[in-house]
């Protein structure tokens, strides 16, 4: 690829969501990543108001709430849109929900869709972070112990060595979104936490060693369908939301030589192809880097990453799909990536607890800034964003309020209703 702009074949590509997560700016990423460049870039989307389908960068949406759909049903709905583009479409997951569908369905979905050539099975085989730790174990990668309980019983056992806190996570996080990692403080807690849980939750926690006082890093890469890294990148996680547990809102790209042979290695060894998104924890009581998570499919803060040719993953795909050679080149350090809103939050909280100073603060966006939401050239997704959340915080505001007057008045019917004596 000679430049970022030069010899892309004219092929569209379909953004695919198959959850319910309207304020997703990893989709915005990638419709101005390749949408600058000439790209026609689709997007599935929940609905018309969506931050993403406001940017001037997408060619055309699809609205399609695909929340709970059978897999025939999104079978369906996919190849009508292939239909309707009618020309091979690279098809791009950003959910492990998505990727696992395009893997195991890859048969039927080749008639209209260009995407990685991947082993069907392993997809769901990273996402599920049980199974990935089952991996880890047989491979020889450092990684946080962990148990997936399938009863009270095996919660006692486990209180009786494990030492707190801990990390309470869903081992598919695909089948209950809704469903937020924890931290665990006490034995008492974490049998809280399990009955207070449904059947459904209980089945899928995944309960983890918490490593404390550790370095969170971020590991994103594209491989080739020979599981060569044409695109490999570091970095470091500086803040997240939820505060010290959640996605990142604040990080910086960093070249770490150890962690880039540690998760080539990886891929290598179980021959992944395609886009992913590693989570790694470094272990200062041992000096390891732990895997946390691996998502097989693009990750929300890809933005960050690009190298000396201006090449990110998004474009290290495309590039590769549609033939153009994809030469590595070294990564750009020192680039920031802010996720705004979320990160005004998170800051605000280390600097009420004074776990940050003002001057820390402002120091930690040093570098080639870029936001996950505000682009000069492209405004109006930055607009609808904060838009979104001030209407999302009104109507919980009015929840909250008429819930004293809802119970008032369930109250007054239950009174009207009790015969008298």
């Amino acid at each position: 690829m000679a430049s970022a702009n030069e010899g892309l074949p004219p092929f569209p590509v379909l953004i695919l969501k198959t959850g319910h997560y309207a304020l997703h700016h990893g989709g915005l990423g990638i419709i101005r990543s390749l949408g600058s460049l000439g790209v026609p870039v689709f997007t599935v989307i929940e609905d018309r108001f969506a931050p993403a389908a406001v940017s001037k960068y997408l060619k055309g949406t699809f609205v399609w709430d695909t929340r709970d759909l059978p897999r025939s049903r999104l079978i369906e709905g996919l190849e009508r849109i292939g239909r309707q583009l009618k020309q091979p479409t690279i098809l791009i997951p950003t959910d492990d929900a998505g990727a696992i569908l395009i893997a195991e369905e890859a048969l039927t979905l080749r008639q209209w869709f260009l995407f990685p050539e991947v082993r069907s099975d392993i997809p769901r085989r990273l996402a599920d972070k049980s199974r990935l730790q089952a991996l880890c174990r047989q491979l020889g990668i450092p990684y946080p112990q962990a148990i997936s309980p399938n009863t009270i019983s095996e919660i006692y056992e486990y209180i009786d060595a494990a030492a707190f806190p801990v990390v309470v996570k869903p081992a598919k996080p695909w089948l209950q979104p809704n469903v937020r990692t924890s931290i665990v403080y006490s034995p008492k807690g974490l049998l809280d936490l399990y009955r207070r849980s449904g059947e459904q939750v209980r089945s899928n926690l995944l309960i983890q060693e918490y490593i404390p006082d550790g370095e969170d890093w971020l590991f994103n890469g594209y491989c080739s369908s020979t599981s060569e890294c044409l695109a490999a990148f570091t970095g470091r996680k500086l803040r997240s939301f939820p505060p010290h547990l959640g996605s990142a809102t604040l990080a910086r790209s960093v070249t770490n030589p150890a962690l880039l042979r540690q998760a080539e290695a990886l891929v290598k060894a179980i021959s992944y192809a395609g886009i992913m998104d590693v989570d790694y924890r470094f272990d200062k009581r041992d000096g390891q880097y732990k895997l946390l998570d691996f998502n097989p499919r693009i990750g929300a803060q890809f933005r960050l990453f690009e190298d000396s040719k201006r090449i990110d993953v998004a474009r290290a795909l495309y590039s590769d799909l549609t033939g153009a050679s994809v030469q590595k080149s070294p990564p750009i350090d020192g680039r920031v990536f802010v996720i705004e809103p979320y990160d005004c939050m998170t800051s605000m909280h280390h600097l009420w607890r004074r776990e940050l100073s003002v001057r820390d603060w402002w120091r930690s966006f040093k570098g080639a800034r870029e936001f996950a939401w505000f682009r000069w050239d492209d405004p109006l997704p930055f607009i609808m964003i904060w838009i979104r959340l001030a209407m999302g915080s009104v109507t919980k505001a009015v929840r909250v309020l008429q819930s004293p007057f809802r119970r008032s008045e369930a109250e007054g019917r239950k009174i009207r209703r009790t015969p008298l004596g």
